[in-house]
């Protein structure tokens, strides 16, 4: 039975609901992101992520070298290296690289991510000048994320 998540934008009129259908051993996902000017919609299965910029365009992206694909206003997606690697047991700050999707523009670039468990749940992330402490649930799934969303 998929496991449903539901975010509220932190600061800004958007949410996002996610339906996980797997974590292991691949990591598999659908859900929908709506923001004030856009509806996106998407999947993620086996390396690819797909894109509906509804009423706009779609796009099919494999991950390119990638360690995971990261969508912009999206908690789901820093859940990933969280929940694969155990981010939430005691270790040293991982960096990845991510694939990033810019929404609602859908431009793609490479990101180099660093994540820090902090203990407690918390994991700091830092992607260049941006630092936030991300507090997740015991699954690994954020609920909340500052300035991104959270879960009620």
């Amino acid at each position: 039975m998929p496991t449903r998540l539901a975010w509220l934008g932190d600061g800004a009129p958007r949410m996002e609901v996610a339906h996980v259908e797997q974590t292991e051993p691949e990591f598999v996902a659908f859900g929908a992101q709506l923001g004030i000017v856009y509806e996106l919609r998407y999947r993620l299965e086996r390396g690819v992520l797909r894109l509906e910029l509804v009423g706009e365009r779609t796009l099919e992206l494999e991950l390119g070298g990638a360690d995971f694909f990261d969508l912009g206003w999206s908690p789901l997606f820093n859940s990933l290296p969280v929940i694969r690697d155990r981010l939430l047991e005691p270790g040293p700050p991982r960096d990845y690289l991510m694939r990033w999707v810019a929404v609602p523009s859908l431009e793609v670039s490479m990101s180099t991510q660093r994540y820090e468990p902090l203990g407690d749940g918390v994991v700091r992330f830092r992607a260049g000048d941006f630092v936030s402490d991300i507090t997740f649930d015991a699954d690994g799934f954020v609920i909340n994320y500052p300035g991104i969303g959270r879960r009620n």
